[in-house]
């Protein structure tokens, strides 16, 4: 499982535009030792470039750039906003859970995508992230399955 720490999950962030937003899951990543300050713009430029395809369900997005000098460690953010932000998306908007995406290689973005979806499989995951009140609430739900008996 990716690493996700204290130091990496932000709670009731606020945050103006989806710029903001995605730049608080880059603050948490760097805060995390995982990535430089350069990643974060990195990955509101993807946005830019590519559009709103990383509002991957309702109320939900995965930030993420390619792999890159600005990457120390592969690692993972977990942002959740005090209110939602609008990305653009025509379905998925508006956001109030920002996960933030740091690899190597793109094998381990292969397999965290794959964590993730696990995770996210849950219906009331998204809505059980947006309304933790403490780090320990989030890792929680990142938890493997396996070692907590299932996603409650």
């Amino acid at each position: 499982m990716l690493s996700l720490p204290d130091s990496a999950i932000a709670l009731q962030q606020h945050a103006a535009d989806w710029r903001e937003a995605v730049l608080l899951a880059g603050a948490a990543l760097t805060d995390a030792g995982v990535t430089t300050d350069e990643y974060g713009p990195r990955m509101v430029a993807m946005v830019e470039e590519f559009g709103a395809y990383i509002v991957i369900a309702p109320g939900l997005a995965l930030a993420h750039a390619r792999p890159g000098p600005d990457v120390l460690e592969s690692g993972m953010s977990v942002v959740t906003l005090d209110e939602p932000v609008v990305f653009g998306h025509p379905y998925n908007d508006p956001v109030s859970v920002v996960l933030g995406l740091a690899v190597i290689t793109a094998d381990e973005h292969v397999s965290g995508i794959a964590e993730l979806a696990n995770v996210f499989n849950d219906p009331t995951a998204i809505d059980r992230v947006a309304r933790a009140a403490t780090q320990g609430e989030v890792q929680a739900l990142f938890q493997r399955p396996s070692e907590t008996g299932g996603v409650e």
